[in-house]
């Protein structure tokens, strides 16, 4: 891009898939050799930060189908590293929590994680991190605002 010159919306994303690629091969390998899979981690992660949840709640918090979600907790509990109980009123129903072996596996690695996305931003400043966070959370707010505009029109 010539200098000087206003940035397009249109690259400015393709910049912003570059660096998530990016992030996303130099962090996922680390977990890959762990014998998890990136919907796996995600599972895991969410049910270590926000802990037991259903089914059901899990999938729109790491972008997984209700299906998807559904195979990484059965590839999970199947590991050991997830406890499933159903609900007494609503056997459709299932609470996924971490089970004390998934929290032993899952903390180390989820360590190392952290530690490679920090590296990946080690030269940003706290403003600008701050500046990023800003900026991307006002772009996300306009796409979800568009998304329901379009939605409530079809």
């Amino acid at each position: 891009m010539e200098r000087g010159k206003t940035p397009e919306a249109a690259h400015t994303l393709l910049v912003m898939l570059k660096v998530l690629r990016a992030i996303r091969h130099f962090a996922l390998r680390p977990i890959l050799n762990e014998g998890l899979g990136e919907s796996d981690f995600r599972v895991l992660e969410v049910l270590l930060h926000k802990g037991p949840m259903s089914v059901n709640a899990i999938g729109p918090k790491v972008d997984l189908n209700p299906g998807s979600v559904s195979v990484a907790v059965d590839r999970l509990y199947k590991k050991g590293l997830v406890g499933r109980v159903e609900s007494e009123s609503d056997r459709r129903v299932r609470t996924v929590s971490l089970s004390e072996k998934g929290r032993r596996v899952f903390v180390p690695i989820f360590r190392q994680h952290a530690a490679l996305i920090k590296r990946a931003f080690e030269h940003v400043s706290p403003a600008e991190h701050r500046q990023i966070e800003e900026v991307l959370k006002k772009i996300g707010r306009r796409a979800e605002e568009l998304g329901r505009e379009r939605h409530d029109r079809q």
